[in-house]
């Protein structure tokens, strides 16, 4: 049994972290707390690292971002309750950051993207979804 009443109590169930926070405008409210949760997230960022890795790196971009925006979506819509958005942002860090050494190692020179053009628009351009 856990009470979620005391200060950093917090409790872990169906890949979801619930806990009482502060209100920000008015400290002496509080309101319950529901984002995904590290182990989740850690799980998630396995299964990113295993479609975007130089294993696959024979796979055009296009088709890793297909899989990857496929796999994003249904990520996004498990965990679209609550308050997700710092999490979304370490998500879509991490994929751009993914998918930006995949290409640099893709070949023995590495990739550069057109002049003046930088990686997020050239992952814009192949519709990578922001979560």
């Amino acid at each position: 049994m856990v009470d979620l009443r005391k200060d950093r109590e917090s409790l872990d169930f169906l890949g979801y972290t619930f806990r009482y926070d502060k209100d920000l405008y008015n400290n002496k409210k509080k309101y319950l707390n529901v984002f995904p949760s590290k182990k989740a997230e850690e799980r998630e960022k396995e299964k990113l690292r295993g479609m975007i890795n130089s294993k696959v790196s024979f796979v055009p971009l296009p088709t890793i971002i297909v899989q990857v925006n496929r796999h994003l979506i249904g990520w996004k819509n498990y965990f679209g309750f609550g308050y997700p958005r710092k999490t979304f942002r370490k998500m879509n860090s991490f994929v751009r950051i993914r998918l930006t050494k995949f290409l640099q190692r893709k070949s023995q020179r590495p990739f550069q993207p057109k002049k003046g053009q930088s990686y997020y628009e050239l992952f814009d351009m192949y519709d990578l979804i922001y979560l």
